[in-house]
């Protein structure tokens, strides 16, 4: 546990600093830059709540969710108990029932505080999957 830990840490650390460095130095190229694009809220969810899709989603947030979100999605991860986060719990039909199925994929590719997106190591069927796998963790 301490290992897994230390090398998140590691690998959040370095994330944010390469994003550092990319940042242009002038005000107005910085502003916009670091601007997130706008979130498609309506974008449909291309991937059917299948079966085979919760199970590939379940599969993708053991790997990459779970240490913070906990591993049946109370918010009750390692490193979110290490990082003293609170976070919701995906277990509750509330915790989710204001967001379109667009704007978790949002937030599973582009991140949100903390929490690192998975753009780039994800491909977007796999984060659709994902999306569907936490949509059912209130349907339990």
């Amino acid at each position: 546990m301490k290992w897994n830990f230390l090398w998140l840490a590691a690998v959040f650390f370095l994330h944010s600093f390469a994003q550092q460095d990319q940042k242009p130095t002038d005000g107005t190229a910085a502003a916009a830059a670091e601007a997130k694009p706008a979130v498609d809220s309506a974008k449909p969810n291309p991937v059917k709540p299948t079966p085979a899709s919760v199970a590939a989603g379940k599969k993708a947030y053991g790997l990459d969710c779970a240490m913070c979100h906990g591993k049946a999605g109370a918010g009750d991860g390692d490193l979110a108990a290490d990082m003293k986060l609170t976070l919701k719990d995906y277990r509750d039909p509330d915790s989710l029932k204001s967001m379109t199925d667009g704007e978790i994929f949002a937030i599973i590719e582009k991140g949100k505080g903390q929490m690192s997106g998975e753009e780039g190591r994800m491909k977007p069927a796999q984060i659709w999957d994902v999306v569907n796998y936490v949509r059912s963790l209130s349907k339990k």
